[in-house]
């Protein structure tokens, strides 16, 4: 019997779409399976960054590009509002906006960080230290106070404070000449010393204008 005019042209059309379907199907599943992979490797690379991710990194990505000023809850009771303007490996310096210098924070002194949730996404993706203050730790900072002689109030973490200049910084602690505030550390007006461990601190207050470069 002859075949019908046209139908094996019409078969062999029909077969061809029929393949050209099957291998569409199998490039869309290869295309969500590749993408579930990657988005599983994003997924496990994004939780050991975290992992790895410190406080520092955290702060230093809010140094100079924070939405609003962000709020600093210390030992003791005590709180604080500023910018940051300034981190390195354990300490933090914001304007808070007093008439004085800047507040320095040693980050052990934390309890809590309150930025908005832009600075908190913001920190959340963090950022490496580039200039060679940001790798300062916060005795080589205390130490070059007490070099250049820059007037501080120490915050302790009972609420006390200490007006003075330091005279030396060690590993652990520090030597504070009692003075009034905004008198230079002259024998005649020192009126005592303290001996000040590093972890009663919750802050330092620059008491004239200084850079923490």
């Amino acid at each position: 019997m002859d075949k019908p005019r046209g139908a094996g042209g019409w078969s062999s059309t029909f077969a061809i779409v029929r393949w050209d379907r099957f291998f569409e199907d199998l490039e869309d599943q290869l295309d969500s399976e590749w993408e579930a992979e990657r988005a599983a490797l994003d997924t496990e690379a994004e939780r050991l960054r975290l992992a790895r991710l410190s406080l520092f990194q955290r702060m230093h990505a809010l140094v100079g590009a924070v939405e609003d000023a962000i709020t600093l809850d210390l030992v003791g009771g005590a709180a604080v509002t500023g910018v940051p303007v300034a981190v390195g490996p354990d300490w933090l310096a914001v304007d808070d906006g007093g008439a004085r210098g800047a507040l320095i924070v040693p980050l052990a002194a934390l309890v809590a960080v309150g930025p908005t949730h832009a600075d908190l996404l913001r920190s959340a993706r963090g950022s490496e230290p580039g200039r060679l203050r940001e790798r300062m730790t916060l005795g080589f900072l205390l130490r070059d106070l007490a070099r250049r002689r820059v007037p501080v109030t120490l915050y302790a973490v009972d609420g006390r404070e200490y007006c003075g200049t330091i005279d030396r910084a060690a590993s652990d602690h520090l030597d504070l000449a009692l003075h009034d505030r905004g008198s230079p550390r002259r024998a005649d007006l020192v009126s005592g010393y303290r001996i000040v461990p590093l972890s009663a601190v919750t802050a330092v207050r620059l008491e004239a204008p200084a850079s923490l470069a």
